[in-house]
């Protein structure tokens, strides 16, 4: 029998992978480029296929890369030691290719995973759903209302966009099945697709929501120095995602328009199905009030105390994980734990390291400020030229993880390059990172998008429509924010 494409995709991409990574390394080193780097440029070819055709499962293909990274930058003198010609030996390249480990965003990532973990085992985030979807009516409109509510709320307790759609995926079909609507419906397709793209929309508005944002303040932090505090990143993101929001809400109930107005029957199924999990337990008010209290530290950061959100996330997970005090042993905690997730995330943060520390980054960006024009353009031109191409690039990826792991330092490297007067490299790059989140169009763009499209209620062509016109106005309102409210804030020029 023949492979099926998604296999012949798998099967090419290892060994295109594989070809380009030897191809990149046979080409003569420029002159301005210090060995290591163009051995990363190497490894960056191999990482970049890989990752966009998923030859290799995302937690393997991390390992795999960190080992290319030990073995080939072992053999080339350390770029950071111009004045040495002798190779760097496995124990440096082996510190280069584990630094990500060290980088706090990757305890930040960590915590969260046990959050959403915690949510699960509690129950809390299933509870609070089901609550707010009781209050909205049974009207289809209010229901997807009503979804996005929910969507919108867990964003800020659940730091994790996959546990958040994972856990709300099952309550949504659960009404398709229970309001004896066909799987098949626009309606069912209306609120699958409309609660994957909101889980995506505030990715970009809360820093805590989404992996990907970690990679970016991770690369800030490190590179740039600066910190973004929770409140900072919520201020200027935020807006935006609202409009999104609203935009989204008002294209899928246009373009997928469900058959019928209201449910029979639906409010009573959701009581239902809310009366049978009974009273608030005693853990679920635990850990509500935990995220409760973490989401003021988080709010109020560099306001009213000088924690950072790291430190105070890992204090939370530590009074979840205490005896007596806590909601959760070790062993639940690990039940469908995604330390893959951890491992590509540290891995991704050092192969951006390595980037800058080998010099390939800054040689890359040096030559796409040259190509397109960037040395004196506006901080407008520039957003926008970089923006398109995310978008474009982000096609090709299936983790937003991995696109901000691999294009946030050249992003950062770029804006270091150009000479356009005053820009604010730490506000373009946040708001660039934005952009990383967009992946609205394929299914295959996101993990949320992938555990939507496996509840068979839509057709791929069906989300392709959507997201491209969620896509449409979410540039639309790029443009706007970067000619109005984004410059009033001082992000794009100080």
């Amino acid at each position: 029998m023949a492979p099926a494409p998604a296999g012949l995709i798998k099967r090419f991409g290892l060994w295109a992978a594989l070809a380009a990574m030897v191809a990149v390394l046979l080409l003569p080193t420029p002159a301005d480029l210090p060995l290591a780097g163009h051995y990363m440029l190497a490894i960056l070819a191999f990482a970049v296929i890989i990752w966009m055709t998923e030859a290799l499962d995302y937690s393997v293909s991390a390992v795999v890369i960190a080992a290319l990274m030990v073995f080939l930058l072992a053999y080339a003198p350390s770029a950071a030691k111009p004045g040495i010609t002798t190779a760097m030996g496995t124990g440096a390249s082996l510190s280069l290719a584990l630094s990500g480990f060290a980088n706090s965003a990757v305890a930040l990532v960590a915590a969260a995973c046990f959050i959403a973990s915690a949510m699960t085992a509690t129950g809390l985030d299933r509870r609070i759903a089901l609550t707010v979807l009781s209050k909205v009516g049974a009207k289809t409109h209010h229901i997807v209302i009503g979804a996005m509510i929910v969507g919108f709320l867990l964003s800020f307790i659940v730091p994790s966009t996959t546990a958040r759609v994972a856990c709300l995926m099952p309550i949504m079909m659960g009404f398709v099945l229970a309001f004896n609507v066909d799987r098949k419906s626009r309606f069912a397709a209306l609120l699958v697709i409309t609660t994957a793209q909101t889980a995506s929309i505030w990715n970009v508005g809360i820093k805590t929501a989404a992996a990907q944002n970690m990679v970016a303040v991770g690369f800030i932090e490190k590179q740039l120095g600066a910190q973004i505090t929770w409140g900072e990143w919520f201020v200027a993101a935020a807006p935006f995602a609202a409009l999104m929001t609203v935009a989204l809400f008002f294209i899928m109930t246009r373009m997928m328009k469900p058959e019928m107005k209201e449910i029979a029957g639906g409010q009573e199924t959701i009581r239902k199905q809310l009366q049978e999990l009974g009273p608030m337990t005693l853990n679920q008010w635990k850990l509500l009030a935990i995220v409760l209290v973490l989401l003021g530290f988080w709010s109020t950061e560099k306001v009213l105390h000088n924690f950072d959100t790291t430190s105070t996330t890992i204090a939370a997970v530590a009074l979840m994980l205490f005896p007596r005090l806590g909601v959760m042993d070790w062993k639940q905690s690990q039940k469908g734990f995604p330390w893959g997730t951890v491992v590509l995330f540290a891995v991704g943060i050092s192969v951006g390291s390595a980037l800058l520390q080998t010099k390939a980054a800054g040689w890359l960006a040096q030559l796409i400020v040259t190509n397109l024009g960037l040395q004196m353009a506006s901080a407008f031109v520039i957003l926008m030229l970089l923006s398109g191409f995310l978008i474009v690039i982000h096609l090709g990826f299936a983790s937003a993880t991995a696109l901000a792991s691999t294009m946030i330092p050249i992003i950062i490297s770029v804006l270091t390059t150009v000479e356009t007067p005053g820009i604010n490299v730490v506000g373009m790059t946040m708001i660039l990172q934005f952009v990383v989140s967009f992946g609205f169009i394929l299914p295959v763009n996101a993990p949320q998008n992938m555990i939507a499209y496996g509840t068979d209620t839509f057709e791929a062509h069906d989300f392709v429509r959507t997201g491209f016109m969620i896509t449409v106005v979410g540039t639309l309102l790029l443009v706007i924010f970067a000619l109005t409210y984004w410059p009033w804030m001082g992000l794009m020029v100080k």
